[in-house]
């Protein structure tokens, strides 16, 4: 390897690691940014939700909370809870109707010495008459202070719920005590149904209300001694002692014992003195943040390949240039020395002037032809394929002609000279638009006939479409108008849209592709359709974004580059079902206005 190839790979070998590091180190940046924003949205959104979630709960309480005012102030409460009789029959009658009324899941009423009375539910197999309640907080508390709230699992149907208390009668005389009791059930349905991981821990930590039924009436946070005693004497959880509910909770993040994280946002219900606990899920978060950040790293680093292939190729091609130019001109200069040598020495040698002017005449052609090797630039091979056909038809019609000229088949023969002509002139017109297809960099915008555009493209892809055995047809309304456009650039759009609806009707039976040109008011449609497999309209906008495609050996980008094409002219490129089940990509281009002078 010598010292200048040496220098290269050293040098490019550089710049891919180079890339390498300014990829790395976008995925690192890129990627912490998106996290961070992940997170920060699913808190606000987490927040949001947490705030609907505890409103809900509270006014679910807030609704029951005046009932024990109400209850207290009917007339058959102080009979049922001092004589009984039928004062009791009456209040049971009562409250089963305001229980069935007001959603509450029972009312019942308790005597000062702590025993039943009456209840909504007297006479089923659950009912509360008759149970002594001594021993629960929120009857002592409402004897002692007018009233109490209490959150346990009831001790006559096992159901947790909230007990709303009032003490009837005077603090000096007390007649007893009213109680209504909230379940929850359909506040943790509806959060389970949309799948919204939700706690309400009380001021120990305990979790009453949730989502997870599993969790219920466990801790997030250690219970002390006293606590534990005062909860055991209680029955406030019934037989259950409050076990670790498994949630490690520090910085807004709560992990379960398999690892599961969650955001955590903290809601207070001061009117209960409870804490709602918002979870939402990090994984899906942090999932959807990668998966951004993985498309983006994708994105700059063909972006970066393609931009230092692109700097190798030119410079490649410059070096190239270079050294084909220099081997040329010591071509042209070796050259020129063998025939200024060969003139003296024609001089020096009189007796052979002529083989010597002979000589030098050949050598003058020989230069004259190096010059020309040297002139030529650029020389496209891609007509080939497109020139065969009229080749071969001109060769047929020529021989053909020779034939019928040798029988004096004059008028036959006529017109076998007129189709040479006819083809001499296809190909021509193929030569000069391919000449003109491959400048279209240079296209600027000008008024140009609608109907040469279309000729231009189908001269481009006519032949394709021949071979392919698909037939084409052309439907364009007469009297086209002219565009204000790029013309190659517009042929370019034809040509991607034909090529591809070509692609579409491979192997199909009875395979058709229909060019349709019309107006339409102040703006011009073409539209392309097939009878192929069609587009799934849910990607209808997809197969326009770059890179995109569903060919094995595609590049995804000439859908793309067709729709900005279109766009630059002010027109519009969508795709829908064609009348044949296929597709039909439809162009919009909108005509000049007249200009007012």
């Amino acid at each position: 390897m010598s010292a200048d190839a040496r220098f290269d790979w050293l040098r490019w070998a550089a710049v891919a690691w180079a890339l390498v590091a300014l990829v790395v180190l976008f995925a690192v940046a890129f990627g912490s940014s998106a996290r961070r924003d992940a997170i920060e949205q699913a808190r606000t959104q987490a927040v949001r939700r947490a705030a609907l979630e505890a409103g809900a709960l509270a006014a679910e309480v807030e609704k029951f909370r005046v009932l024990p005012f109400v209850l207290v102030e009917l007339p058959d409460v102080a009979e049922a809870l001092t004589a009984g009789g039928a004062g009791t029959q009456r209040l049971d009658r009562t409250l089963r109707a305001l229980a069935q009324q007001t959603g509450a899941t029972v009312f019942y009423a308790i005597a000062r010495d702590g025993i039943a009375r009456s209840a909504s539910n007297a006479g089923d197999p659950d009912s509360f008459v008759g149970h002594d309640f001594r021993f629960r907080p929120y009857f002592v508390d409402s004897l002692r202070n007018s009233q109490s709230e209490y959150f346990a699992q009831g001790s006559v149907t096992g159901r947790p719920g909230l007990f709303l208390a009032r003490r009837a009668g005077t603090a000096a005389a007390p007649a007893g005590v009213v109680v209504v009791k909230i379940e929850f059930d359909r506040i943790e349905r509806l959060w389970r149904s949309a799948t919204q991981s939700v706690l309400v821990v009380d001021r120990d930590g305990v979790i009453v209300v949730g989502s997870d039924r599993g969790r219920r009436f466990r801790t997030i946070m250690p219970l002390s001694p006293e606590r534990r005693a005062v909860i055991a004497r209680s029955r406030q959880f019934g037989d259950i002692v409050p076990g670790d509910a498994g949630l490690r909770i520090a910085d807004g993040v709560a992990r379960t014992a398999d690892g599961t994280r969650f955001l955590l946002v903290e809601q207070p219900l001061p009117s209960l003195n409870w804490r709602l606990l918002h979870l939402e899920p990090l994984a899906p978060v942090l999932a959807a943040a990668d998966d951004r950040t993985r498309v983006a790293t994708l994105v700059i680093a063909v972006v970066l390949t393609a931009a230092a292939g692109l700097v190798y190729w030119g410079m490649t091609r410059r070096r190239r240039a270079h050294a084909a130019r220099e081997f040329l001109e010591s071509e042209v200069l070796r050259r020129t020395a063998e025939l200024t040598d060969a003139y003296r020495d024609l001089q020096a040698e009189g007796e052979e002037r002529a083989l010597a002017d002979s000589r030098y005449r050949a050598a003058r052609e020989e230069l004259a032809q190096a010059n020309r090797l040297g002139s030529i630039g650029t020389i496209t091979t891609s007509v080939a394929h497109e020139l065969n056909q009229p080749l071969a038809a001109i060769r047929t019609a020529a021989e053909n002609g020779q034939k019928l000229l040798a029988r004096e088949r004059i008028d036959e023969t006529r017109e076998n000279l007129s189709l040479i002509v006819a083809l001499t002139q296809r190909i021509a017109s193929i030569t000069g638009e391919l000449l003109s297809y491959a400048r279209r960099g240079r296209s600027e915008p000008a008024l140009v006939p609608l109907d040469e555009i279309v000729d231009g493209a189908l001269l481009l892809v006519g032949d394709t479409f021949r071979r392919a055995g698909v037939v084409l047809e052309i439907v364009r309304a007469p009297d086209l108008p002219r565009l204000r456009v790029a013309r190659i650039r517009i042929e370019q759009v034809l040509v991607n849209l034909l090529t591809n609806a070509l692609d579409a009707v491979a192997g199909v039976s009875g395979a058709r592709v229909v060019l349709k040109v019309e107006r339409r008011g102040d703006a011009v449609r073409l539209g392309v359709a097939d009878n192929g497999g069609g587009v799934d309209p849910a990607m209808a906008e997809a197969i326009f974004q770059p890179f995109y495609t569903g060919k094995p050996a595609g590049t995804g980008l000439g859908l793309g580059i067709s729709r900005e094409i279109v766009q630059d002219h002010g027109g519009t490129l969508h795709v829908t079902r064609s009348e044949a089940g296929g597709a039909l990509f439809v162009v919009d281009l909108p005509l000049e206005k007249e200009r007012v002078p």
